[in-house]
């Protein structure tokens, strides 16, 4: 699904009137459709009560298309004007004429007024003040309405505040917002994501996402670059799973990980590559910690690295890795290695060559170790997945980690590109960023996985995923992907505290299942 720009957005509308789509046929479309989300969301519309915040553009007539709908479905709707709107609206002439209740706040009426309508019956206040158009601050008595339902969703948890296309206040394109932008619990938005959705601070404000169609022809935007994950996309890259196949055809990986300080990584990357669906997989830690890692993976096999002090891999390691790659499909190098100075020889002798004979991802000590290494991406091979999450992309970059997490998308897309490789910026929303300057935004947002560990998971995944024939941004979009699932089925039994990186283990093969099932039904 692509994600538009506010740009983009209004050119596909401009694209359909020469289509013989009117700007009126596409309101009606979404403020019949948005109606339908929102009796989806409360269940039932009989007899909520519901207040339709209206502005003055685009997005105040689908708020009123949809108060329209509504009203027709049994709702209580009261439509509250916050900009003057045309005498000869025929939207607002619609809701008029269905007797609905019309307040006009920007005139006779106040913020205080609100108090009025406002009250604990109230099931649901629908946000159609501002959509994609122009970002303007909210101010007057526009803030102070805004401000009121604020102060009621904190004395009623239970009302439930959606917004139509984004929350007002929110820049569709970068996801800054005005301080009076509202906490949704819901957008709905409209035809297509926008990336202001997927970037903080807006984010935290969106709620729930959902996408509704309003009749824009999907070719007109085609050439778009930038693209939202979904069940469809995943299930249409997931390998294919022959019968007559045996653990060859499904690849092996070479997981190069670990250190003493950090056994489990290697632990939770090596059985992540087995769980994504490779056929073998051998784990390339420091000899001394063999003892440790194959009492606990019992399924794959290893191949103990020489030391230069106890824990940590020698620069000699590399020969040892290398001798071995000719029988892999690819190769995960990083997690839990260490910065010990002999494991830094070992990695630049290791990657740093043009010619690697599989693709490799690289993740976590890999990452830091290359940031000391001026220039470092000339001399990476190109096959390569970096999956930095954002400290150890400021470290590869130079940036603060404020100014990544507010350009996630274009700034991952700019490397992507300047590096000429593919790059997975992990977090919520995590981006997977290629070569070629296309970007895909997985929906998942999960404190859950906030924990210490599942970046090795999600690196063994891909990893495993490049082993069974995946190009590398398809291998890295479907194991974030993938991942992300895993983490959402672990929250709804399990709740969004106390999660371990290893209670996503056995998700990651549900979530292959539950992707297959999807798509048959």
């Amino acid at each position: 699904m692509k994600i538009l720009t506010s740009a983009q957005m209004r050119q596909a509308e401009q694209d359909c009137t020469g289509l013989g789509i009117s700007t009126s046929m596409l309101m009606e479309n979404a403020g019949h459709a948005v109606a339908h989300e929102i009796k989806r969301i409360l269940a039932s519309v009989q007899q909520k009560h519901i207040i339709v915040l209206v502005g003055p553009g685009n997005n105040g007539g689908d708020g009123l298309v949809t108060a329209r709908y509504l009203r027709d479905w049994g709702a209580q709707v009261v439509v509250a004007l916050l900009a003057r709107r045309s005498s000869d609206d025929a939207n607002l002439m619609a809701v008029t004429q269905r007797g609905v209740a019309i307040v006009d706040f920007f005139g006779s009426g106040s913020p205080a007024s609100l108090d009025l309508l406002l009250s604990s019956s109230t099931d649901a206040v629908i946000d159609a003040v501002f959509g994609t158009g122009k970002v303007r601050s909210l101010r007057g008595s526009i803030a102070g309405i805004l401000e009121k339902v604020s102060e009621l969703k904190a004395q009623h948890p239970a009302l439930r505040i959606i917004a139509l296309d984004l929350p007002s206040g929110l820049d569709a394109d970068s996801g800054r917002i005005d301080p009076h932008c509202l906490f949704a619990d819901n957008t709905i938005t409209l035809g297509f994501p926008k990336p202001g959705l997927f970037q903080f601070p807006g984010a935290e404000r969106t709620g729930k996402i959902s996408v509704v169609n309003i009749g824009i022809v999907e070719s007109l935007v085609d050439s778009v670059p930038d693209e939202l994950l979904t069940n469809e996309w995943a299930h249409s890259v997931l390998p294919k799973r022959p019968l007559g196949a045996n653990k060859g055809t499904f690849g092996r990986v070479m997981v190069v990980a670990g250190s003493i300080n950090y056994v489990g990584a290697a632990y939770l990357a090596g059985s992540a590559a087995m769980r994504s669906g490779a056929g073998l997989v051998t784990l390339a830690a420091p000899s001394s910690l063999y003892p440790i890692l194959a009492s606990k993976l019992t399924e794959v096999t290893h191949l103990p690295l020489p030391e230069t002090v106890p824990g940590f891999a020698a620069a000699e390691a590399a020969i040892t890795v290398q001798r071995e790659l000719k029988n892999c499909k690819a190769l995960l190098i990083g997690c839990g290695l260490g910065q010990h100075p002999s494991t830094m020889r070992f990695v630049k002798s290791l990657l740093l060559q043009k010619e690697l004979p599989v693709p490799v991802v690289v993740d976590a000590d890999a990452l830091n170790l290359l940031a000391k290494i001026p220039h470092w991406w000339r001399k990476l091979p190109e096959n390569a997945i970096l999956t930095p999450h954002p400290r150890e992309f400021a470290r590869l970059t130079g940036l603060s980690v404020d100014d990544i997490q507010s350009g996630r998308i274009d700034l991952a897309r700019q490397k992507a590109q300047e590096w000429h490789q593919t790059v997975v910026l992990k977090g919520a929303y995590t981006v997977v960023a290629s070569r070629d300057g296309k970007c895909r935004v997985a929906p998942f947002a999960n404190p859950a996985l906030a924990s210490a560990g599942t970046g090795d998971i999600l690196a063994g995944v891909i990893a495993g995923l490049l082993a069974q024939g995946l190009p590398a941004p398809d291998a890295a979009a479907c194991g974030v992907y993938l991942h992300g699932m895993a983490g959402e089925m672990v929250k709804d039994w399990m709740g969004d505290a106390g999660m371990i990186a290893s209670d996503l283990l056995p998700e990651l093969p549900l979530s292959i299942k539950k992707l297959k099932q999807i798509s048959a039904a």
